[in-house]
């Protein structure tokens, strides 16, 4: 895939995105897509052929790399890439699905706010929420897989075939531990800046729809005074109290009501 087609795909949720959300995009482009293309891939191309035991047992360093490496880094890390980068293709679908209708009604149906808003928000709250999960769980898949994200430069291996416990070298493990810490970083960033971001929406809707209660509630006391003066303006006049010290006026007073 090239970078252009890259860009388009990612159009769709960074025209609806916060501020936040651009760091994040910039952030995987950047930091993590691109530092795994120029050179975490070449530092672990030929792990397997540069990892050496002390012995020439047939099939001892095989097993013993599979026990350490049972997943290489650079697969994991390809692995966690793409679902981190999945759920954003929601955002997308959605702003085609919107797209779609408008084109098919011929007319304007939501309002352009550059921010997501209605189903869409609901939508961009779900990414928010899967790419969180994810970067957590291949944290946590990283650190039960490898004991940790420090790369040893010697593993100690007793598992057959290998006749007794022989010493296994891997190659380059402070570059590796490095590129190890550098990837832990980037991934905490990215869950700070997810969770960030939707908090800043959460809170945003929840103020948005506090002013919108707060304004139908006075508009609605507005009515209900406004009614009660229409009311009060159209009842007619108390009768007057006869006076009675004058008999012919109370006669005329009680013949009137």
């Amino acid at each position: 895939m090239s970078w252009a087609c890259l860009c388009d795909l990612m159009s769709g949720v960074n025209k609806y995105s916060t501020g936040i959300g651009r760091i994040w995009i910039a952030v995987v482009f950047i930091f993590r897509l691109l530092l795994y293309i120029v050179a975490a891939e070449s530092i672990w191309k030929y792990e397997h052929d540069e990892f050496e035991c002390n012995i020439r047992q047939p099939g001892c360093e095989n097993v013993c790399f599979d026990h350490f490496f049972p997943v290489s880094h650079i697969r994991l890390w390809d692995l966690q890439l793409i679902m981190v980068s999945t759920p954003s293709l929601l955002v997308v679908f959605h702003v085609a699905y919107r797209e779609n209708r408008e084109k098919h009604h011929n007319q304007k149906l939501y309002r352009s706010s550059g921010e997501p808003d209605g189903g869409l928000l609901c939508t961009y709250l779900v990414s928010l929420i899967l790419k969180t999960g994810f970067e957590i769980v291949f944290l946590v898949l990283f650190y039960k897989l490898y004991n940790g994200f420090k790369v040893p430069r010697l593993v100690k291996c007793d598992i057959r075939p290998c006749p007794n416990t022989v010493d296994c070298y891997i190659s380059r493990p402070t570059e590796k531990t490095i590129f190890l810490y550098f990837l832990v970083a980037t991934s905490c960033l990215c869950i700070v800046l997810n969770l960030s971001e939707l908090s800043y929406l959460i809170f945003k809707y929840s103020i948005k729809c506090y002013l919108k209660r707060y304004i139908k509630k006075r508009h609605g006391s507005k009515s209900d005074c406004h009614k009660s003066e229409l009311i009060s303006q159209n009842r007619p006049a108390a009768p007057r109290p006869c006076p009675l010290n004058i008999q012919d006026e109370c006669e005329k007073c009680s013949l009137l009501t």
